[in-house]
């Protein structure tokens, strides 16, 4: 398995909250995508931040297959933007980083920021910057599936 260098991301997304620089480039590079990948990353919900589908906000729930070929990553729901849980499938997978590594930690990198698909010639790479760390799994494609799901904290 290939680790993957977190530096040579576009955008470098830690601690960045502004989408705009990656969603100028993605139409330029969403045709290099794999189709799972590209519908994902082109859904006009996925970084409106007023949308139920944004993935902004969401928490990382748990990391299934690490290590594998492949590969799921699931992301709860925040009850007051969300009304479902995401989760991500990734087939093929030839590199995975979570970052920073904590072993008291696991894969509590609170709230996510923003994420950010490219191609990669492996089929892409998928870095998903949280508050306290980034996820990135590099693989020949992925699906993302929302769930209904029901809020305890909503009345």
């Amino acid at each position: 398995m290939e680790y993957v260098n977190l530096d040579a991301q576009v955008g470098g997304l830690s601690g960045v909250v502004d989408p705009a620089p990656y969603l100028s480039h993605l139409p330029s590079i969403s045709s290099d995508l794999p189709p799972g990948a590209r519908a994902f990353a082109m859904d006009t919900d996925h970084y409106d931040f007023s949308s139920r589908r944004c993935v902004k906000d969401l928490t990382l729930r748990v990391v299934r297959g690490a290590g594998s070929q492949e590969m799921e990553v699931e992301f709860q729901h925040s009850c007051w933007k969300h009304d479902q849980d995401l989760l991500i499938r990734y087939a093929g997978v030839s590199g995975f980083v979570i970052d920073p590594v904590g072993e008291d930690r696991g894969t509590d990198l609170a709230a996510v920021i923003l994420d950010e698909i490219l191609p990669h010639r492996d089929g892409c790479s998928h870095e998903i910057a949280c508050w306290d760390g980034t996820l990135t799994i590099v693989c020949r494609d992925l699906r993302a599936t929302w769930t209904d799901t029901a809020c305890s904290g909503k009345s």
